[in-house]
């Protein structure tokens, strides 16, 4: 077991992992460069080492000031988060021969997992499917375009060692192939210093799907469901929900189950996504993220389960107390990236100081940051701000909540620009709120959407419009029990049952969707929830349920308000006038 873990990143990565050490009962060396010394994991840890400057290469980059810090701390592990060395194979070898625990895969599988065209291969040969195109390097811009002929376009160039949405090119034209071929090699090896390319065929109106994995060094594997991750900006993701509401339940447990065997034929071990890009007519291997991912959060909130914990007694030698049975995701969760950039200048980074950063509150509603009030956000790293994110019964009701959360969240200071407002924008537009965009979505529809983040920046308090027949509600007056609102129905083509709705129905749809068992059924229509032994997320999910059957709203989110018949007669009623 891990006694003492060495923290070799910054910012919110750094302060979910203080913490969950802190539950484990590890002590906590944090590193920080010069612009860090007063972060917040500086402020939590056991100790803290100056490990450079501010610029990255001479700080959270280099090496030998990391193993430095872990051996003279006395640290026995250390914990790369995200980004930075978190994938350098290189970096978990010396960690190991220097007799520290890296928490993350072994070296080798880093390595492989690290280029994308070996990832393609090794997962084709465990049986992933994968786009039209080449496993293998591709030399030069003629054998490149003759695949691209070969396989028919749009097709994409892509660096074998890239990462973060770098080092992609669209190619729509064979008369393009050329110049884009020679620009992605070109940014490979400035980026990446490895200038090694090849070619698939892209899919438009796709979606961007991960399966997050959790595997043991005893050879045992689970996934612990999906996320979307198809609302981003040139390939980097702004906003992440789960479960993949598009999915069939069939779609679901196969991209699942082929996420664990990819995983598993590799000797993966620890926390890390499997990627996939899904359209009507399959879903394809993209890529394998060996390492904890920013958006770990939507996870845990659907699931209960602590990744990061995970990662951690894994590392230490522990098998996975989890059986794939034993996952179960429940309701809906979305997580915004709240960066410090400006979206109408090209999302061009506006560092700044915290005069104010105010977390909103609420139920089911999460915000990880690494920032306090006071704060500088320095120019020298990643935008990100922190994460936001909310849990709710289904996809609307968590849509909801976002949108009310972002309006909570103040981030304001000197030349500070966010992703706030855009944010918001994207959530109202109609193509999200009905979970049909796609990944091209937020870059085809920016210019309208800027207008409407615009708009909400001068009025933040704007509410959310209606989505389908959801009416707003106006808080009850006169009356300190809220009657069941009953909007105007419109026109609908499903056909309503002859007979009235009754307090049978209504056990048969609270058995349906809350698991009511057969003995606490009741006739008796004085009944409230309470009395039947229902809790109120059963509520919740009933709520939402006649809402989407019938239209019905009701003001009050507390079960104990209404008597089971009180809400069987409003259904009744809303069943007259749709007949």
């Amino acid at each position: 077991m891990i006694s003492r873990l060495l923290i070799a990143n910054r910012g919110e990565i750094a302060v979910r992992i203080a913490r969950a050490c802190r539950e484990l009962g590890i002590e906590v060396v944090a590193t920080y460069s010069t612009s860090d010394r007063h972060s917040a994991v500086v402020a939590m840890a056991d100790e803290a080492v100056h490990i450079g400057p501010p610029a990255p290469r001479h700080s959270y980059l280099h090496v030998p000031n990391l193993i430095e810090a872990a051996l003279r701390t006395g640290a026995d592990a250390v914990h790369p988060g995200y980004g930075f060395l978190s994938e350098d194979p290189d970096f978990a070898e010396i960690c190991e021969m220097e007799g520290l625990t890296f928490v993350g895969p072994p070296p080798e599988v880093m390595q492989q997992m690290g280029n994308k065209a070996t990832a393609r291969r090794l997962m084709a040969e465990a049986g992933l499917p994968l786009l039209p195109g080449v496993v293998e390097p591709v030399r030069t811009a003629a054998e490149g375009r003759a695949i691209a002929d070969e396989i028919g376009y749009p097709v994409i160039i892509k660096a074998a060692a890239g990462g973060g949405g770098r080092g992609m090119t669209v190619v729509s034209a064979p008369e393009e192939f050329t110049e884009a071929f020679a620009a992605t090699r070109a940014v490979a090896r400035a980026v990446f210093r490895d200038p090694t390319v090849y070619v698939e065929r892209y899919l438009t109106r796709a979606r961007h799907v991960e399966v997050q994995v959790l595997c043991d060094g005893h050879g045992a594997g689970i996934h612990l469901g999906e996320r979307d991750c198809s609302l981003q900006r040139r390939h980097q993701k702004l906003l992440e929900e789960g479960p993949a509401a598009h999915l069939s339940p069939e779609r679901r447990a196969e991209i699942g189950a082929l996420a664990v065997r990819g995983a598993l034929s590799v000797g993966f071990t620890g926390a890390g996504t499997v990627e996939f890009l899904v359209d009507d007519a399959g879903a394809y291997f993209m890529e394998m993220n060996a390492r904890i991912q920013v958006e770990h959060p939507v996870t845990e909130v659907l699931t209960g389960v602590d990744l990061v914990r995970e990662q951690l007694l894994v590392a230490g030698g522990r098998r996975l107390q989890l059986q794939q049975e034993d996952v179960v995701t429940r309701g809906a969760a979305i997580e915004c990236r709240i960066n410090a950039e400006d979206p109408a200048r090209g999302f061009a980074p506006a560092p700044g100081h915290l005069d104010v950063l105010q977390a909103p509150g609420g139920p089911w509603t999460r915000f990880d940051t690494g920032y306090r009030q006071g704060d500088d956000v320095s120019p020298h790293y990643d935008s990100l701000l922190g994460k936001l994110v909310v849990w709710a019964p289904d996809r609307d009701q968590a849509v909801r909540r976002m949108d009310r959360a972002l309006a909570e969240l103040r981030v304001e200071g000197p030349a500070l620009h966010t992703t706030i407002a855009l944010q918001r924008a994207m959530l109202r537009h109609p193509d999200v709120r009905a979970d049909r965009h796609d990944i091209e979505f937020l870059d085809r529809s920016l210019p309208e959407l800027l207008a409407s983040a615009a708009a909400l920046s001068a009025t933040p308090s704007a509410p959310m419009p209606a989505h389908g027949s959801l009416q707003l509600v106006p808080a009850p007056s006169g009356s300190d029990r809220p009657e069941l609102s009953r909007p105007p129905i419109p026109e609908r083509n499903t056909a309503m049952p002859d007979t009235p709705f009754t307090l049978d129905d209504l056990m048969d749809l609270l058995s349906e969707k809350a698991g009511l068992p057969p003995e606490s059924r009741t006739t008796d229509p004085d009944a409230h929830f309470a009395d039947i032994g229902l809790d109120s997320l059963a509520f919740l999910s009933m709520q939402t349920e006649l809402h989407d059957r019938f239209g019905i709203e009701m003001p009050d989110d507390d079960p104990d308000r209404y008597t089971l018949g009180e809400i069987v007669s409003t259904v009744s009623a809303a069943q007259s006038q749709m007949a």
